[in-house]
């Protein structure tokens, strides 16, 4: 596999994506959706694990029109600081028509073989629920998405099937919104929830330090068999 960054058109103008493509050359297509630090080394070190498995995986910088470029560290208190301002001037309209966008590029690309779904995580997470009910991904998969509770009469829209892993003391995710979460979400065909019971927010990100190995394992391996289910 090989990453690099390449550049996305779009009617509002040009933005950047990191692509990487599996050793064979080509693979079905997953969109990865970032967190509120941007396009930096855990996502991107993501989009290298998908295409370990064998998918062309492309994670668009969806932070372009408040400031492009942006790679903040999870770890430090100032690139939390910067990431959460930058979280409250995000456009949510706006970035799943970048989403869009993003999804029509990575299937036009030569390395994807035609099937394209989305993984997102933290403002990814909800993002993957958005794009699920608001686009064309094959399948999409969200770990702990923030207030996606406050949108679930979008969920009509959904149309392909959507996995959601829910940690159980997600500090951004109460216990009463997880519960409207499995209310609302819970007996549509097309949606699979996971519960991972003790994990907090954000339990598998990379090298993160609230990440668990064996809960990220599980949920990493139930993402895995999901999209080549829905992608091969």
């Amino acid at each position: 596999m090989s990453g690099q960054d390449i550049e996305i058109e779009s009617e509002d103008g040009n933005f950047s994506a990191y692509l990487s493509v599996p050793a064979s050359g080509s693979g079905p297509g997953v969109l990865v959706l970032q967190e509120i630090f941007g396009v930096n080394a855990g996502m991107r070190s993501i989009a290298d694990w998908l295409a370990g498995a064998g998918f062309t995986a492309l994670c668009p910088d969806l932070f372009w029109r408040i400031e492009p470029g942006i790679q903040l560290s999870s770890e430090s208190e100032s690139g939390l600081q910067r990431a959460f301002e930058l979280f409250g001037l995000f456009n949510h309209d706006t970035g799943i028509r970048d989403i869009a966008t993003s999804l029509t590029t990575l299937r036009a690309l030569d390395t994807c073989t035609g099937k394209t779904g989305a993984i997102g995580y933290c403002l990814g997470g909800l993002l993957a629920y958005r794009t699920a009910c608001h686009t064309d991904s094959d399948a999409t998969v969200g770990y702990y998405g923030v207030n996606i509770q406050e949108r679930l009469e979008e969920a009509a829209g959904i149309s392909h099937p959507l996995m959601l892993h829910i940690a159980g003391t997600d500090e951004f995710v109460p216990p009463e919104a997880q519960a409207r979460i499995h209310a609302g979400l819970g007996s549509n065909p097309l949606v699979t929830l996971h519960d991972y019971p003790g994990q907090p927010h954000a339990f598998a990100r990379p090298n993160g330090d609230h990440s668990d190995a064996a809960s990220a394992g599980l949920a990493n391996q139930r993402t895995l068999d999901f999209l080549h289910r829905y992608l091969d």
